[in-house]
């Protein structure tokens, strides 16, 4: 296991402003928090040497140290002591020709916990692989707005998050769901969010064709072609944890039968796949607003969440497709995939 220590303060002011009344809080928590920490991590004192030491209570000092992981002044790596992946990691690896990266989860956690734990990890997986001058993808769901909740803070410049994919429906505008998901990412990443305000499906092609000729949704479809990283779940409707497409009042009956005929097991970013990995005739690909599987494909770095062995029909589907470069999912879902 490495720690690794920042001595940098992150900078709490904003551009062109000195250190106003909240910036000095910030900046006085931020070296307490370094000091535990450095106490800590590095010289091995217990939490009740610090707590005497910095003449404050326990407490506090958790508080402290909770504090310094959360915003990247800690990080915290788990290695393998022969610096290789697990076997299972491996096989996928082998098999797909991607990076794979296996949660342990205990077969009796419940679909709602094994989300979770792999949200958690994700996190912390994903954030070493943003850079400064990127342009982040990302897709809404169940999955990505696990992930969003627990991404440690790393800075970066002139960075941008983009939505691949439209989130109204008949009921809303899917604005606030969608919002959340990408403001998370763009505090995470110190990144500009550029939202995509339309619906996941038009009613009709012809509508989707206009309206991609407008040019603030041109602005956007353009900032999604020169995506360098992507990052996603994959819908099923057999999932655990049900996709947020398919019980969110995105499709109706007439449209989920129609996918049905057309022998699709799932998405990503609202667009529609087969269990072989083809995705050309499946009608509904014509109204959604989520980006051509075929540009999907052209991201140098394309990063899929998954949790919940449900998904696995999905997922395989996914990876047949060639939309995947780096996998992060739990053990049970693995298992499955591997021997599928």
């Amino acid at each position: 296991m490495n720690i690794g220590v920042s001595g940098r303060i992150p900078d709490a002011s904003g551009p062109g402003q000195g250190p106003g009344p909240a910036a000095s809080e910030r900046e006085s928590r931020d070296r307490d928090a370094l000091r535990a920490a450095q106490m800590y991590y590095l010289q091995s004192l217990t939490m009740e040497a610090i707590a005497r030491e910095l003449r404050i209570s326990r407490s506090t000092v958790s508080r402290l140290l909770s504090y310094a992981r959360s915003t990247g002044l800690v990080r915290i790596e788990i290695r393998n002591p022969s610096d290789r992946a697990p076997a299972l990691e491996q096989e996928i690896a082998c098999r797909f020709g991607i990076q794979a990266h296996v949660v342990p989860v205990a077969e009796t956690v419940s679909p709602a916990q094994a989300l979770q734990r792999v949200a958690v990890q994700a996190a912390h997986l994903i954030s070493p692989l943003i850079d400064s001058d990127a342009i982040i993808g990302v897709a809404w769901g169940s999955t990505l707005t696990a992930v969003s909740q627990h991404l440690p803070i790393k800075n970066t410049h002139d960075s941008t998050v983009v939505q691949m994919n439209g989130a109204g429906n008949f009921r809303t505008s899917g604005i606030t769901y969608a919002s959340e998901i990408l403001q998370r990412f763009g505090h995470a990443y110190g990144a500009r969010v550029v939202q995509f305000p339309v619906p996941a499906f038009f009613d009709h092609a012809e509508t989707k064709e206009a309206m991609w000729r407008e040019r603030p949704v041109k602005r956007v479809l353009d900032l999604q072609a020169r995506m360098n990283t992507a990052i996603f779940g994959v819908g099923s409707m057999e999932a655990g944890v049900p996709s947020h497409v398919y019980n969110g009042a995105y499709l109706d009956e007439e449209d989920l039968h129609e996918l049905i005929a057309e022998g699709v097991v799932g998405d990503v970013a609202t667009m529609f796949y087969r269990a072989d990995g083809t995705w050309d005739g499946i009608k509904l690909n014509y109204r959604s607003t989520g980006p051509d599987l075929s540009t999907l494909r052209q991201v140098p770095r394309r990063i899929c969440v998954v949790a919940g062995e449900t998904k696995t029909t999905s997922l395989l589907g996914a990876l047949r497709a060639g939309l995947v470069t780096d996998l992060i999912l739990d053990e049970n879902s693995a298992r499955r995939l591997a021997s599928s």
